[in-house]
């Protein structure tokens, strides 16, 4: 027992004993942290100055619109350039506006403009910084750890989700939203210092489109996707997924508010559970530390099932408990994808293919929140989560579906599938 527990171990963190990998790990788990703090303390800025809740959904939308514009363009930025030299620019940028809007806010001279527009120049940053990172990540550990590092770099993110709102709630309490954006823009430092101390020399040296222009980069990006049945059932899957039914940043404080009838208190536990359950699926991801479409497809099915049985549900206790499988199931369809995306592609298509996913996953999301808020409007969150659900399990189906002549592990896919179709039915 103890050495089975030990090899599953050494499994979830194959990665870790990796130098580089373990330098950036450190660093992204303090950046990412800080950046959860940025988030939350300018919503609450925001909001303080214009007492709008429109406003505050307005600054999601600044921030998430550069990928949905540039997501399709800029993994040829990526593939042309060295992408440490890229990612160490990106945080570099990323530290300057973090510290310009903190000055703006400590000195009372703050604006709604300025807080937009350094949004927004943050959000262009972000575009290029995802798929560098994840290119860089590539390049580090090799397609055998791969799917591994992808799955702990997930953790982080989802711990950083629950930890960075704790946190910056407690700061912006006590000092401030001024004194979080100082906090993120420090935190920047350290991803900087391990970018920077990165040795080089064990690194992949991959093939570089210097050729390409932006355009012909963007077609030979969706030319990949329709080519590779396995790429392509990916990006469908995480695009269709995030845009029409995970859009848990507009649904979550509407279950709080509306369904439950509580308060934020209530908002931060459920956000909390989901990330826990988030947080599951990460580590279950990285103790396999292989990509898997068969997860994936099992992850987006499972995520709609219980999308479906959460829609009716009134209970504080029965939506935390839901809101953990379906934070499992989640990282399932989410990482694995991306694993895929990266494992497919062409070595000079590494950037385009972090790019699409980060298009996918994040491109659809301000036509996915208008809907989210749209249905609830209609109906309540009852009906948001059975479109939903719906959209999920019929977009598993068809993955399974056109992945039928790919390999025999689709089999147990299509029966898994078709229980879940059968128990949503019954239901």
């Amino acid at each position: 027992m103890t050495r089975r527990l030990r090899s599953v171990g050494g499994r979830t963190f194959a990665s870790l004993r990796n130098r580089n990998y373990r330098l950036y790990f450190i660093g992204q788990a303090i950046s990412f942290t800080g950046t959860s703090m940025q988030l939350i303390a300018a919503a609450w800025l925001v909001l303080q100055l214009t007492h709008s809740p429109v406003a505050v959904g307005a600054l999601a939308l600044v921030q998430l619109l550069p990928v949905t514009v540039l997501g399709l363009f800029v993994g040829t930025v990526v593939d042309r350039f060295n992408v440490r030299r890229t990612a160490i620019a990106c945080e570099a940028l990323s530290l300057v506006l973090a510290a310009v809007l903190a000055a703006f806010t400590l000195t009372g001279h703050v604006v709604l403009a300025e807080v937009f527009v350094l949004t927004a120049l943050q959000g262009i940053v972000n575009a290029v910084d995802g798929p560098a990172r994840h290119s860089l990540v590539f390049q580090m550990v090799g397609p055998r750890d791969l799917p591994n590092a992808v799955a702990l770099s997930s953790s982080l993110g989802t711990m950083s989700r629950i930890t960075g709102p704790a946190i910056g709630g407690i700061v912006v309490a006590l000092w401030g939203a001024g004194v979080s954006f100082a906090l993120n823009s420090a935190s920047f430092l350290a991803i900087l210092v391990c970018l920077l101390l990165l040795d080089t020399s064990s690194m992949l040296r991959p093939a570089r489109d210097r050729a390409a222009s932006i355009w012909s980069g963007a077609r030979d990006s969706l030319r990949f996707v329709r080519q590779s049945r396995r790429a392509g059932v990916s990006f469908v899957v995480v695009f269709l997924l995030a845009t029409f039914a995970f859009n848990f940043t507009v649904l979550l404080p509407l279950v709080a508010d509306r369904t439950l009838d509580r308060g934020a208190g209530t908002f931060g536990l459920i956000a909390a559970v989901f990330g826990v359950g988030a947080l599951c699926g990460a580590l279950i991801n990285a103790t396999h530390g292989v990509a898997s479409l068969r997860r994936m497809l099992i992850g987006a099915a499972g995520f709609g099932l219980f999308e479906l049985v959460l829609a009716p549900e009134h209970s504080l206790g029965a939506v935390c408990a839901l809101l953990v499988v379906i934070g499992t199931f989640y990282t399932l369809w989410g990482t694995n994808a991306l694993s895929v995306l990266q494992l497919e592609a062409p070595e000079h298509l590494r950037g385009r293919a972090a790019a699409l996913y980060f298009f996918a996953f994040q491109g659809g999301a301000p036509l996915g929140g208008l809907l989210a808020g749209w249905l609830v409007a209609m109906g309540g969150t009852k009906v948001a989560f059975l479109v939903g659900g719906l959209v999920s399990l019929s977009v598993a189906a068809w993955g399974i579906l056109r992945l039928a002549r790919e390999d025999d592990e689709n089999a147990t896919v299509a029966a898994t599938a078709a229980m879940l179709w059968r128990s949503a039915l019954q239901r």
